[in-house]
């Protein structure tokens, strides 16, 4: 189904930032390349990033944009990158670079999807582990579901 939040093609498993902003830019990139969002989306995302760090626990970042940069989003959507080396957020690790893009409030829904799947560590050691994209995409598609 086209209207899945979390598409395969969003899902990288070896992402090639090394900095928090350029973690930001590789996962608002994939929104930009599946059509959910133009690319202002991106720099809206770094905006919000110098006011709110969007570091949540467990290994996971959460990238989005500012409220006022909702007229650039055209459909709700989930990017995913996993890096191998932790990327320094703020001072803390990351490996997980979540990107949401959320018309209206269903950024909401799709955030405390993300939020449980993550507040589990036993998962986030399986996403660690997962051999490539597309396992990590089998272990992340129930965000799809309504």
């Amino acid at each position: 189904m086209s209207d899945d939040i979390l598409t395969r093609a969003n899902v990288v498993s070896e992402g090639s930032a090394t900095t928090k902003d350029d973690a930001i830019r590789e996962a608002g990139a994939l929104l930009v390349s599946s059509g959910a969002v133009d690319a202002s989306y991106v720099d809206a995302m770094l905006e919000r990033e110098t006011s709110v760090s969007t570091y949540m626990g467990n290994l996971l970042a959460i990238p989005h944009g500012t409220n006022e940069s909702k007229d650039a989003i055209k459909t709700s959507a989930l990017s995913l990158v996993r890096y191998d080396h932790p990327i320094d957020w703020d001072g803390e690790e990351v490996r997980f670079a979540v990107g949401i893009a959320g018309v209206g409030d269903e950024h909401l829904g799709i955030l405390s999807k993300i939020a449980v799947v993550f507040s589990d560590e036993d998962e986030v050691a399986k996403l660690v582990a997962a051999k490539d994209a597309d396992e990590l995409y089998a272990l992340l598609e129930e965000v799809n579901a309504e």
